[in-house]
């Protein structure tokens, strides 16, 4: 299993708070935004996350940029959206064995202003001081993944998916 490395989040806020949008330039295709994709349609794009504190950790985001988790859609779009999300969550379930998926939507409008959900497994046995919000913080570091332990997991996710 991969051990936890530093997170250097002053350097990540500058990044996110004067680079374009990241999911943009991802769904774009630019390669440096490149990221380890699990399933895309005409709706939505899911993805790894590239600092994940914990393994299996996905990204759900709509193709068009929205900036508000409810205002920026209609109901139709928004549950469809949802039921992504439901498949994700289900696939991580599936793969990864957690005691418990958090799905929630995080950003800001000072950085990360895209709209995207959070598909974070919590592993067994973590104790609960260190769970919820204490588990998805990145003050302890992000798991590194090797190109073939990413490449690995996106497979597993990508077949869990397809079921």
């Amino acid at each position: 299993m991969p051990q936890h490395q530093p997170f250097d989040f002053q350097a990540y806020s500058c990044d996110i708070q004067t680079r374009p949008c990241f999911i943009c330039q991802m769904v774009a295709g630019k390669p440096a935004y490149a990221h380890e994709i699990i399933y895309e349609d005409e709706r939505a794009i899911v993805f790894l996350n590239k600092y994940p504190p914990l393994y299996g950790y996905v990204l759900i985001a709509p193709r068009d940029h929205r900036e508000q988790v409810t205002g920026d859609f209609t109901l139709d779009e928004y549950l469809a959206l949802q039921q992504i999300i439901y498949r994700v969550a289900e696939a991580v379930r599936r793969v990864v064995s957690p005691e418990r998926v958090y799905v929630l939507s995080l950003g800001s409008q000072q950085g990360n202003k895209h709209v995207h959900w959070h598909v974070a497994p919590l592993p067994p046995g973590v104790p609960f001081e260190q769970q919820q919000l204490a588990a998805l913080s990145l003050k302890h570091g992000f798991l590194q993944l090797s190109a073939e332990e990413t490449s690995a997991l996106a497979s597993q996710l990508r077949a869990a998916l397809a079921v």
